[in-house]
């Protein structure tokens, strides 16, 4: 009974600095697209078809909607998640002031949002990921805090690989920045949040990986 009590206290702690990260990242974000210009918030972020101005509009997506209009955008969409995003996104970024989506995030810091699976970790995940499709395609030199980065990538599995389509057959992930790596195979070696980026799906430029297989996580054009 003791045991059981002191991991359920020892959980609870967790999830309070988790949920405290997410609220920093949230006002540091918020904060940092406030100071964009116009033409920074039309720029393509590193989010396939979505300028910064979508990406904004996506994170706060579920602050905003609903579980019955979510659901309603679904149907719309026709039951398929990734359509139903894109249509949200693209719909609030046409509606909403840039100041109005940036207040969105900041208004909601503390938002105890998770998405489907995942949990707080997955939140912060949603966070931290998509302010770097945007700092990262604008050339920003933000650093997501350590501790933060380390979060997520301790809770890398193969199941969230999967889904965002990344193989890391015979690869290994090498962070030159912090004492982490992941898998096994040939080094891929990086900044630790460009190998966070590359394990939620996305291609870097050219010259931010190294190591033989870096090609495979790198784009080649816009």
């Amino acid at each position: 009974m003791h045991n059981a009590t002191g991991r359920a206290g020892k959980q609870a702690g967790v999830e309070t600095d988790v949920r405290a990260a997410i609220a920093a990242e949230r006002r540091a974000l918020a904060g940092l697209f406030e100071g964009l210009s116009a033409d920074e918030w039309n720029t393509p972020s590193l989010c396939e078809g979505w300028r910064v101005r979508e990406v904004v509009a996506h994170m706060s997506m579920g602050f905003r909607l609903s579980l019955p209009a979510t659901l309603g955008e679904l149907v719309k969409a026709r039951g398929n998640l990734h359509r139903m995003t894109d249509n949200v996104a693209r719909g609030d970024a046409a509606a909403y002031s840039v100041s109005e989506l940036s207040a969105f995030l900041r208004d909601n810091a503390a938002h105890p949002w998770t998405p489907p699976v995942g949990g707080f970790v997955a939140a912060l995940g949603h966070d931290v990921v998509h302010g770097l499709d945007i700092t990262v395609a604008l050339g920003l030199d933000r650093c997501v805090p350590e501790e933060r980065l380390r979060v997520l990538l301790d809770d890398i599995k193969p199941r969230g690989l999967k889904f965002f389509g990344v193989d890391l057959r015979g690869v290994r992930l090498c962070a030159e920045d912090m004492d982490w790596s992941y898998g096994s195979g040939a080094p891929v070696y990086g900044a630790a949040q460009d190998l966070l980026l590359l394990a939620f799906g996305r291609r870097l430029a050219p010259g931010r990986l190294r190591g033989e297989p870096s090609s495979r996580f790198t784009f080649t054009g816009r």
